[in-house]
């Protein structure tokens, strides 16, 4: 297992120095060309590495974009799917959920969805460490293949399917508040009843 691993690092940096780049992961061509990047945890491996693509994908990151893309929560989770008896692999899926929104001006939220990664491992109960190893190296791809379907599902936006969303939210808002302000004016225009004085006897 640990061969099979060393073998596999050692692949990737041989491919990457003659400049291989994975699909999805190197010249992918967006039609957003600027793009504001944020997630809760500022400095994660996800968003850094998502910045990294889409910026060698020709898109300018920077803060103050028109649009934002905010990685809102990502969560792994690991449960077994098979429980084995001694000396024997158990299969083990781990999952990252990653939910994320798409923000336009004000802070205006012009959609929202979520991207889901699974992957299955058989775990050794001989081999712990050879099984955490593998685990942290799965780990790693799943979060490689949740930037490329990030990057993947940008690539089916542009800035005019981004502006109509913006004037569909702009004008809920401006009724939502045109309804509120007329609410109001209606109230200040019905005559307060007076209160009923009770006659002291």
């Amino acid at each position: 297992m640990i061969k099979r691993n060393l073998l596999v690092m050692g692949l990737a940096v041989l491919l990457s120095a003659c400049g291989f780049q994975l699909r999805g992961t190197g010249s992918t061509e967006l039609a957003l060309k600027e793009l504001d990047v944020s997630a809760r945890n500022a400095y994660g491996e996800t968003v850094t590495q998502l910045r990294q693509v889409l910026e060698n994908s020709g898109v300018n990151v920077y803060t103050g974009a028109p649009y934002k893309l905010v990685l809102v929560n990502e969560k792994e989770t690991q449960r077994n799917l098979s429980y084995a008896s001694a000396g024997r692999a158990s299969d083990l899926e781990l999952s990252t959920e990653l939910d994320f929104e798409i923000r336009g001006h004000n802070q205006v939220m012009l959609l929202s969805d979520k991207l889901q990664v699974q992957k299955v491992i058989s775990r050794d109960g001989n081999n712990v460490v050879g099984t955490d190893s593998e685990s942290t190296q799965v780990r790693s791809e799943i979060r490689r293949e949740l930037v490329q379907r990030m990057v993947l599902r940008l690539q089916l936006l542009s800035p005019a399917q981004l502006d109509a969303l913006q004037q569909t939210a702009d004008a809920k808002a401006q009724a939502e508040a045109d309804a509120l302000k007329a609410a109001q004016e209606y109230e200040n225009s019905v005559p307060k009843q007076s209160p009923v004085e009770v006659p002291v006897e």
